[in-house]
């Protein structure tokens, strides 16, 4: 223990809690900067790693990978699949910021609502009831806002930050992979019934 470990505890808790931005808490952040190794060291040990990245300002935990399926050690973090249009609309914010950040030199991303429901659109039948339409985009975008992928601005939520975490998540490979399945994903999409393959872990 150090004279400071008093610090460890609270930047432990905000990691279990979920992901830690240095925007939020800049001195959370130094701590984490500080007491990396001891963190990791801790976290090894409830078969957690550190995903820390620096230069992009954020960091979150993910389970260990293991040699052993049948290791003794139980998932803290849970792979769920997500639905199709949840898959599809993440997929849409990796790509909104990959132009973002081969145009501008800003860190941070934000668009309107509006726009993210225009690039929806052109993935489901024509026609469709707008309504029903509505709150299936309404549903993706609250569980992106549960991932952390977004944040909603203002009180009526018009305005939409994309969170950079998303990188982290959703890599080149998976966007090919997304591409070449999309007529599928579109069909299945169409009858609300396909699910998508990306994991919150």
């Amino acid at each position: 223990m150090t004279e400071n470990s008093d610090r460890l505890p609270g930047i432990l808790v905000a990691l279990l809690k979920g992901v830690v931005y240095r925007e939020d808490n800049i001195k959370r952040w130094q701590d984490l900067i500080d007491y990396q190794g001891q963190i990791r060291d801790y976290l090894s040990l409830i078969g957690l790693d550190l995903l820390f990245f620096e230069d992009e300002g954020f960091a979150f935990l993910k389970n260990k990978e293991r040699d052993n399926e049948e290791s003794e050690i139980p998932r803290l973090i849970i792979r769920r699949q997500l639905s199709y249009p949840v898959s599809l609309l993440i997929a849409q914010l990796r790509r909104k910021l990959a132009e973002h950040d081969a145009s501008s030199g800003e860190e941070r991303l934000i668009i309107d609502k509006q726009e993210i429901i225009n690039i929806m659109e052109t993935f489901f039948v024509s026609g469709s009831n707008e309504v029903q339409f509505t709150r299936k985009i309404d549903s993706a975008l609250q569980k992106a806002y549960e991932l952390g992928f977004i944040r909603f601005l203002g009180d009526k939520k018009e305005k939409i930050e994309i969170k950079r975490i998303i990188k982290a998540f959703v890599d080149a490979q998976w966007l090919q992979e997304f591409d070449t399945r999309i007529e599928e994903y579109r069909e299945y999409g169409r009858s609300n019934q396909d699910t998508g393959d990306i994991s919150d872990e």
